[in-house]
């Protein structure tokens, strides 16, 4: 099989000889494209495809973008699809009408929140008001301790009594979440065959369905945000999966989760908060897959997309995650918790639509207001007139206007320049000057969002290479290599739809956390070797319910732990249960993400397994440079580069070879990205077809 050009109608479908279904597909709605990749798992050779995304029936881009590669939907296995659908409903607050129930005199848990503020003198800080109103929140009689000990029955008389007033509110969802559930989730349950039985129809959520542990606003905030989404995610996959069956798909369907792995359909519409970043994280799971194939395990992702920029660390081959994501947090506000497993991402409004304005005390800004897909930047000629990255980009000659998506898409340079005209007039400056100041705040913004995962984590950049991907990455890469001094950067094949391919290469996979706070101590080891037995007891017969081969699924142990006394705690991989190992992986840990280390006792906190079912990886190799090619520009083009404008050669990817150097200023194209090579960097084709992008000695 060989890879089709990116959006160009297919002349042959891709069918198996027996007529089986055989290809493993994924697609990725991102706010100006969606991309699809597919992956034939006899030959381990992959595919790609491009189509602009439709909003708001997203569903449309990737029937459109299925239409336009040579797949035939009868030939497909798998089907993993990455949606925005929930980010999207949280922030437009466009969920469902929601109540939450909870034990009586803790209703206002979600009103008071946390004392804490993203900046402790900030005059401007606001209080966000919850997704649910006061009176959708009831209290109902019932009380278990922290050890899970019942010792206050639940009143099914508070229960029924709930019901009808939420009955006469037409309430859509419920969320319900006790005191320490996470210990015993009894009144939970009871709670909810109650509700189901007086109101059908709703749906009804659980917070020891979704997270088993403590903290109460964190926990009643995630309840509620599951609750809030799950018709809307609910619906759009329901319709999704019926467009997919019409096409002729019959395979299995999966969404990528915000862990880095994935989820069916089915569970998903019950879980739909795992799916917060289901968008994002492919491409970092991507990156991981690249750099254990080259043997590169510390890596730092990123993804420019058309609206937003994504950034995330992985460490020694360690994908970073956390538990303590936010939605909507910035300077002004604390944001809302999330108590599920998220890979650590940074994502600011720095993409190519992302729109440049001044703003009023005469500042040039970039995003996070995009141009999308509709209208998109001025150069689409679809009605936008505002500036864009984009825009700034075409008009100092780092973009073909005759090249854009390989040619698909015709862009107007001189549109460009009319968009960037107002910032030049503004700022007394050339249009070409003003594209330029675009750029160097994009590129300012990006490096700030690498600092937040790598420098602000505890780690230095120059001790990883750069992954680059998305339309926009390989173009920016290059400039922030130079300004945050990393030696290297890898830009994937078709970097342009590689989120997609990360996609298509996770693993199924389920997290499976419970709170118990024990002291490390020789004593206490073996209770918590029961207690991941337990986990993984509970972990295997969910996988094995979902469908999943039980003798495909492993299971990894990690471990939040922290000092006697303090409040925070820090993520151990646990690898065996010998308590000296334990300790030294935990002190290292903590002083890399906070500086020192006490001599003090440590404990557990939360044990947690993650249960993974192992997928075939592509071959890579596939994609290696043309035996025999040479290394010649296809033309030259004047470009503008930080030196001024400079005379550049122009390469097209697919026809260099491998080991011949290209020397900046360069410019190589290929129909998803381009990537721009400054002076004094180089760049080269390696074994798998990775474009490596180096500061030259």
């Amino acid at each position: 099989m060989r890879q089709a050009p990116v959006g160009r109608a297919p002349t042959k479908p891709v069918v198996s000889q027996e007529g089986e279904g055989l290809l493993r597909v994924a697609t990725d709605i991102g706010g100006t494209f969606t991309d699809l990749v597919y992956l034939d798992p006899e030959t381990r050779q992959l595919g790609f495809a491009k189509a602009p995304s439709t909003p708001p029936n997203f569903a449309n881009g990737i029937l459109d973008a299925i239409r336009k590669s040579p797949v035939s939907p009868e030939a497909v296995s798998l089907f993993v699809h990455g949606c925005t659908v929930v980010i999207n409903a949280l922030t437009e607050r466009k969920g469902a009408r929601t109540a939450l129930i909870t034990t009586r005199g803790f209703r206002d848990v979600l009103e008071i929140g946390r004392a804490n503020r993203p900046d402790l003198y900030n005059m401007r800080f606001e209080k966000q008001a919850p997704f649910v109103p006061r009176e959708w929140r009831f209290g109902v009689t019932e009380r278990i301790n922290y050890r899970g000990e019942v010792e206050v029955p639940l009143s099914e008389a508070d229960i029924r009594e709930a019901a009808e007033r939420l009955r006469e509110e037409k309430i859509e969802a419920v969320a319900i979440c006790f005191l320490h559930s996470y210990a015993n989730p009894i009144h939970e349950i009871q709670a909810e065959q109650v509700l189901r039985e007086l109101l059908p129809g709703v749906f009804i959520s659980t917070s020891a369905e979704i997270t088993k542990e403590w903290r109460e606003y964190e926990r009643s905030s995630t309840v509620v945000l599951n609750a809030y989404v799950a018709p809307v995610a609910a619906q759009y996959l329901s319709n999704l999966e019926t467009a997919l069956r019409d096409m002729g798909i019959t395979s299995s369907l999966h969404v990528m989760k915000s862990n880095g792995g994935t989820n069916t359909f089915e569970i998903s519409k019950r879980h739909p908060i795992h799916l917060v970043e289901s968008g994002p994280v492919g491409g970092v799971i991507g990156a991981k897959v690249i750099g254990d194939a080259i043997g590169v395990h510390n890596l730092i992702s990123f993804d420019v997309g058309g609206t937003t920029a994504k950034t995330s660390l992985i460490d020694q081959g360690e994908v970073k995650f956390t538990t303590e994501y936010r939605i909507e947090r910035d300077q002004y506000h604390a944001g809302y918790p999330i108590k599920v497993p998220v890979v650590d991402i940074v994502e600011i409004g720095a993409g190519g639509g992302s729109i440049a304005w001044i703003d009023k005390a005469g500042a040039l800004r970039i995003g996070p207001q995009s141009a999308g897909a509709v209208p998109g930047p001025a150069c689409y000629g679809k009605g936008g007139t505002q500036p864009t990255v984009t825009d700034a980009n075409l008009v100092v000659g780092r973009i073909n206007p005759d090249y854009y998506l390989g040619g698909e898409l015709t862009v107007s340079r001189e549109a460009a320049i009319e968009a960037m005209r107002p910032i030049a007039e503004y700022f007394k400056i050339s249009v070409e000057e003003a594209a330029l100041g675009v750029i160097r705040v994009a590129d300012g913004n990006m490096v700030n969002a690498i600092k937040l995962v790598s420098v602000r984590r505890g780690y230095d950049p120059r001790d990883f290479a750069l992954v680059a991907m998305g339309g926009g990455g390989p173009m920016h890469a290059g400039a922030l290599a130079r300004e945050l001094r990393i030696k290297k950067v890898i830009i994937p094949i078709s970097p342009g739809t590689f989120s997609a391919l990360g996609m298509l290469v996770a693993d199924p996979k389920q997290d499976f956390i419970r709170t118990k706070v024990l002291r490390s101590t020789d004593e206490n080891l073996p209770e918590v070797a029961a207690m991941y037995q337990d986990i993984e007891a509970e972990a295997a017969s969910f996988m094995e319910a979902a469908g999943y081969p039980l003798e495909r699924v492993s299971f990894v142990r990690y471990a939040d732990m922290r000092y006697l006394g303090q409040e925070h705690t820090v993520r151990v991989p646990i690898t065996n249960l010998n308590r000296a190992d334990i300790e030294a992986q935990f002190h290292a840990a903590h002083e890399r993400a906070y500086t020192f280390r006490l001599d003090t006792p440590i404990e557990f906190v939360t044990l947690q397994v993650t249960a993974v079912v192992s997928e075939p990886l592509p071959d890579l190799s596939a994609y290696a440079p043309k035996p025999g090619a040479r290394l010649e520009p296809k033309q030259r083009r004047r470009v503008l580069f930080e030196e001024g404008w400079l005379e550049a050669e122009v390469y097209e990817r697919a026809e260099m070879p491998a080991e011949e150097y290209v020397i900046g200023p360069a410019i190589i194209e290929e129909p998803s990205s381009t990537t721009v090579v400054h002076p004094g960097q180089r760049a080269t084709i390696d074994r798998f077809g990775n474009l490596i992008l180096e500061t030259e000695a």
